[in-house]
């Protein structure tokens, strides 16, 4: 069953990029190639079962088990070697990815305080967009009671625009509520 979003793509979205950008085939319009969801555990160099408490979550929101990322190089201020884990990521693609950022526009922003949008300026110049979220109880997955300690994650959105604007209209018209 394709989800939601997939469809909206497939039926308006494209021809209205089309017709925006002058696009010569529909091939050239630009879509969502993966998300790559990103929770640096900083604190796990003391303890190592907060990496394992990161990791269960992020499989609950995802629907896949993470990798677990270790550290490039050694540094003593923080006492950290290289090596060691600290951190998980998850790369989303195809069904995963469309049920994911459906859930992230319909249900998990509006939840924010205070949320006003996100914003206009985190695109890379490539038409990559990058979303910070600072707790991760705004997903419904998460159960208030069972969270030790808030941690924020990355929520990186890659697509295949040649330029931030292309990437700007494309998640616009998938409902991103940028600020206006």
């Amino acid at each position: 069953m394709e989800s939601r979003l997939k469809q909206r793509y497939n039926n308006e979205i494209t021809s209205k990029l089309v017709e925006q950008f002058n696009y010569s085939s529909v091939m050239e319009v630009p879509k969502i190639d993966k998300i790559v969801v990103n929770m640096g555990v900083g604190d796990a160099v003391s303890n190592a079962k907060n990496l394992d408490k990161a990791v269960a979550e992020l499989t609950l929101l995802t629907g896949q088990k993470p990798v677990i990322t270790k550290a490039k190089k050694s540094i003593a201020g923080f006492r950290l070697r290289e090596g060691m884990p600290i951190g998980a990521k998850v790369t989303l693609r195809g069904q995963r990815m469309y049920d994911f950022l459906d859930k992230l526009i319909t249900v998990s922003l509006p939840r924010v305080r205070d949320f006003q949008g996100i914003s206009n300026k985190a695109f890379d110049g490539r038409g990559n967009y990058t979303l910070g979220v600072k707790e991760q109880l705004i997903f419904p997955e998460i159960n208030y009671d069972n969270v030790d300690k808030v941690r924020g994650m990355d929520i990186v959105i890659v697509t295949t625009a040649n330029t931030d604007e292309e990437s700007h209209a494309l998640l616009k018209e998938l409902g991103m509520p940028f600020k206006k």
